[in-house]
């Protein structure tokens, strides 16, 4: 019996070690390589070009930064051409831009990042819940740990359609992603774990109206953008030539439906390549001008990449901004992506402590913006990010499953090894 349960014991030891390996494996990247050697950028620039022009079914932006300056710039598309001033709607990077128009507020004093959200609303308040909505504070609502359960996603309305009012959105979002509720409630206790939420950047959409008494669209306008120098960025594209937006493609090149939304915070900016090379540059100090160009406080924009959530112990987002990975400096790769239907994917990020970046907005393929930008990241640290981990994880668990298999074959082998030796 004493050998019987040896084997158990090992086979159980030799099971968690397998998993542990395999899961450190896949976090620090120890089976992948990068796709161009170290500070090799022509090499990276190279493969980044060769993945778009081999995997693009619509249309892309593809811009590297290096220390603040276009390395390089691409544009491709199979329809109307794109360019660098081409506005491409850009999904849920809309957050991380849209994080600098609530931030602009609370350095103004006019907002509090930890008082109750309910200060300041009077169109629309949280419904009753069983748990504590004094909890909802903007801080919370910006990293996403506010306690709302909407887990939204928006789906969008079709261009000619009705686009529901703000407050109605709140209360049960009719475009919410499939399998979403779209109502906007607390659903856990506040501040205590991460659970994303575009329901909360709604909610801070209408805190931007409530509190500066203009519409959200006009206040980033002139609070954000035109102070950043972003001179094409915008929340609504209404009266724009249809030549100045990129034409949206389905994942096999055909043309897809532009959707409008209501929430704009959330999802809706349109914005060029060329603009969120200038939105990146405003994170630093350049030619005399201050990390966050006025419209931001210096202290600020660093308070926005220090740790506010995390997951499975590690830190992933700051304030409006997704912490994708270490940078070896210190501090983090930061930005956002953005991904929506039908096949909408786009990403922005940069290292604060080179003033290197990547930004890469698409159409036609719903991956293939933040799988290039998770191979920057892990080209630029040799750590695996946040969205690179996420998805390799059925591949790990698949690989500890066939691991535990083989384990327990030997187990099993070796025990009947035993049987066969006692009964001879």
């Amino acid at each position: 019996m004493k050998k019987y349960l040896g084997i158990l014991l090992a086979a159980i030891v030799g099971g968690m070690v397998w998993a542990g390996v395999v899961a450190v494996g896949a976090t620090e990247g120890w089976w992948r390589s990068p796709i161009a050697a170290d500070e090799d950028i022509k090499g990276f620039w190279a493969a980044g070009v060769g993945a778009i022009s081999e995997r693009s079914n619509g249309n892309a932006a593809f811009v590297l930064i290096k220390q603040n300056q276009i390395y390089d710039e691409h544009y491709s598309s199979v329809g109307r051409a794109v360019d660098r001033d081409t506005l491409f709607q850009v999904a849920s990077l809309s957050k991380w831009v849209s994080a600098w128009g609530v931030l602009s507020l609370v350095d103004a004093g006019l907002l509090d990042l930890d008082a109750p959200v309910s200060r300041y609303l009077t169109r629309w308040h949280l419904p009753p819940s069983d748990y504590d909505n004094s909890g909802v504070t903007v801080r919370r609502l910006l990293s996403h740990t506010a306690g709302l359960t909407d887990d939204l996603g928006y789906g969008g309305f079709l261009p000619n359609g009705e686009v529901q009012s703000l407050e109605e959105s709140l209360t049960k979002a009719s475009d919410a992603s499939p399998g979403k509720t779209g109502v906007v409630k607390v659903g856990m206790q506040p501040g205590v774990a991460y659970r994303y939420s575009g329901g909360g950047y709604t909610l801070l959409q209408l805190i931007v109206e409530e509190v500066s008494g203009m519409s959200f669209n006009d206040y980033m306008r002139d609070h954000v953008f035109k102070p950043l120098g972003m001179t094409r960025s915008t929340y609504i594209t209404d009266g724009l030539p249809a030549s100045d937006i990129a034409e949206i493609y389905d994942q096999d090149g055909s043309y897809a439906t532009h959707y409008k939304f209501t929430s704009l915070a959330a999802t809706s900016l349109y914005t060029s390549a060329q603009d969120m090379v200038t939105f990146i540059n405003a994170h630093f100090p350049l030619n005399d001008r201050s990390a966050g160009r006025g419209v931001l406080t210096p202290e600020t924009v660093a308070l926005m990449r220090q740790p506010h959530a995390s997951q499975a112990g590690a830190d992933i987002w700051g304030l409006g901004t997704v912490l994708y990975a270490p940078n070896n400096k210190g501090d983090f790769i930061v930005g956002h992506d953005g991904k929506n239907e039908p096949a909408i994917n786009t990403t922005a990020r940069f290292d604060p402590a080179s003033g290197d970046g990547i930004v890469i907005l698409e159409t036609g393929n719903t991956l293939l913006a933040t799988e290039l930008a998770g191979e920057w990241t892990f080209w630029r640290t040799g750590n695996v990010d946040l969205f690179d981990f996420l998805a390799g994880m059925g591949q790990m668990i698949k690989a500890i499953l066939l691991g535990w298999l083989v384990i327990t074959a030997m187990a099993v082998f070796w025990s009947y090894r035993v049987y066969r030796a006692r009964r001879s």
